[in-house]
């Protein structure tokens, strides 16, 4: 029985093929290094989730400190509430219906087994008057289950990726289970001040609950709802930004670009949200027009596989694909294509030694939750040097006005801003990153998780 558990989709441990549990390490990432502390002033919390792994079940193990709840799921399941629910139906319409969902009342049947599942898990784990902290919209109905089964806990329900305006959610047939769902906590938060008031206007039209200021009353119970801003392990990526392997690593990326006079840089998971394509065509055309030029001028696109499964995923892989071959084809010279396009996952050292390498960051989402990459790139920038150029559309934009602003939808626009960024003036460039470094260092993810934590009322230093 623990008084902290964290729960999410996901376990935050990796495998090996064929490895069993007792092989695993933690998996790294921005909320296990801010939970950390918490976790360690705590023994015997507990991590429920999901361990990756269909058609398997796993009895609960240890990893690095943290006791690990492992929630099965069948590979019908795995498809019917992850690939189709989460990622066909809510992923879309949260991030302003870029593509269409699909509503299927098959698939919401299985998001509701799948939240209760991990409601029994927790509730078999959370000790008398235990915190429970629910993560992210594949586990919105989570909160008022644990309500039910057990009121005498403290929730908190938190939600990564960003929340729609009105028009947009009321399309979902189960909106108001959803806001049922949500409201089960005793603190909801989001990344933005605007998915708060969505949230807040939705309860209320939809006759949830009624709104109190900042807050909601449903049931007699006032419910805390505010923005909660994640941010990045800036201590950390500053650390590894100034290791000399590392650095030596960048050199060499550098050197094997062919030592250009800018080097552009894009980090994405391959999704239709992140503006790709728009960015890629936004860079041919500066080719085309010979305002940039090969090899003085390169760019280097990450995208991370993701979702291959889903539909419209492998299409937007082909598209990016064709893309890029184009412009090579082209632009690109005999050992120096134009862009440099690498279609897998990086470990953490690598994407700071690209970071080092970028003298132009570019984070175009049509529409993100929040951003981290941004976030990332300016812990790295240890020299005050590098240009963010950084869509309206992601609530990173809140706190990072002094990065280069482009509406992503406006390839002209997006041109400009580029063509600025290239021959942006020195003094100009480091006052940017100065600014931009002090929001990013100041609220980094150790101050996130303490401001979360307070709400919830549990005391934690942070590492401000």
């Amino acid at each position: 029985m623990s008084s902290f558990l964290v729960v999410a989709n996901r376990l935050p441990v990796r495998r090996q093929d064929g490895e069993s549990p007792s092989t695993w390490t933690t998996s790294p990432g921005g909320l296990v290094a801010a939970l950390a502390p918490v976790l360690e002033g705590h023994p015997g919390s507990v991590w429920v989730g999901w361990t990756g792994s269909v058609e398997e079940t796993f009895e609960p193990f240890t990893v690095d400190g943290i006791d690990m709840e492992p929630v099965a799921m069948t590979q019908d399941e795995f498809q019917r509430y992850y690939e189709g629910f989460c990622n066909a139906t809510i992923w879309p319409l949260y991030h302003d219906a870029v593509i269409r969902s699909e509503y299927h009342r098959s698939w919401w049947e299985v998001y509701r087994a799948i939240n209760r599942r991990f409601t029994e898990h927790a509730c078999a784990r959370a000790g008398p008057g235990a915190i429970v902290w629910v993560h992210d919209y594949q586990l919105q109905l989570m909160p008022a289950q644990l309500r039910e089964q057990r009121p005498d806990l403290r929730i908190g329900f938190f939600l990564h990726i960003p929340f729609p305006p009105i028009e947009l959610f009321l399309q979902l047939p189960w909106r108001r289970q959803v806001l049922q769902g949500i409201v089960g906590a005793d603190v909801v938060g989001f990344q933005t001040p605007q998915g708060a008031a969505n949230f807040r206007a939705l309860v209320e039209r939809c006759e949830v609950g009624e709104i109190d200021g900042d807050d909601l009353l449903v049931d007699g119970r006032r419910i805390e709802v505010r923005a909660f801003p994640i941010g990045v392990d800036a201590p950390k990526l500053q650390r590894m930004a100034r290791d000399p392997g590392i650095r030596a690593r960048a050199a060499s990326l550098r050197d094997s670009l062919g030592h250009p006079a800018k080097v552009l840089l894009g980090v994405d998971r391959l999704d239709y949200t992140k503006g790709i394509a728009r960015r890629l065509e936004a860079f041919g055309e500066l080719l085309d027009d010979g305002r940039l030029k090969v090899p003085r001028h390169v760019m280097v696109q990450v995208a991370e596989p993701t979702r291959e499964n889903v539909p419209g995923y492998s299409e937007f892989r082909e598209q990016i694909d064709q893309i890029v071959g184009e412009i090579n084809g082209k632009h690109g010279r005999f050992g120096h294509p134009a862009i440099n396009y690498i279609h897998r996952s990086q470990p953490i050292e690598e994407l700071v030694a690209l970071y080092l390498v970028a003298d132009v960051m570019l984070v175009t989402p049509v529409r993100d939750g929040m951003n981290l990459v941004a976030k990332e790139y300016v812990a790295c920038r240890t020299d005050n040097r590098g240009v963010l150029i950084l869509s309206e559309f992601t609530g990173a934009a809140n706190s990072m006005s002094s990065a280069l602003m482009v509406n992503p939808y406006d390839i002209e626009g997006l041109k400009s801003t580029i063509d600025r960024a290239i021959h942006i003036p020195d003094d100009e460039e480091r006052r940017r990153m100065r600014e931009l470094r002090e929001s990013v260092i100041t609220q980094d993810v150790h101050r996130w998780a303490a401001d979360w934590l307070d709400a919830l009322g549990i005391a934690v230093k942070t590492e401000c």
